[in-house]
């Protein structure tokens, strides 16, 4: 069950948690949860960061989220940023869209079968196995 902040609810400061949070009235701060569901009435100014972000309120600052849904009613003013971001007709958002950047796999140089690296063995083995092996 989700955490609620209903519409006759300011809460000055910020939320940071492992749950589910529900806002129908006003957070004034940064909120840190794993998903977020804004309603209509909602509003938060401040920055939000979780895994699933649903918006049909108001979101003055930046949102990080692996999943954004804004909703028809939905007013974004801020960046977001994200893995999966859609957006309803009519839905408002004054920002730039940043898509998450992945940390790119080290590669990883294994010289061909019956060729010896120029790599001596003793600084081969300052850098790592795949270097010095033949």
């Amino acid at each position: 069950m989700a955490a609620l902040i209903t519409d006759n609810v300011t809460v000055e400061g910020g939320i940071s948690g492992d749950g589910e949070l529900h806002v129908d009235g006003t957070i004034r701060g940064d909120v840190r949860v794993s998903r977020v569901t804004i309603g209509e009435s909602g509003k938060i100014e401040g920055s939000v960061k979780a895994d699933i972000l649903e918006a049909r309120g108001k979101v003055i600052g930046s949102i990080e989220a692996k999943q954004v849904r804004l909703y028809a009613s939905a007013h974004v003013d801020g960046d977001i940023t994200h893995e999966q971001l859609a957006m309803e007709n009519g839905a408002f958002f004054q920002g730039r869209s940043l898509r998450f950047q992945r940390e790119p796999k080290p590669a990883t140089i294994t010289p061909p079968a019956g060729v010896k690296s120029a790599v001596p063995p003793a600084e081969a083995a300052k850098i790592g196995p795949a270097a010095g092996t033949a």
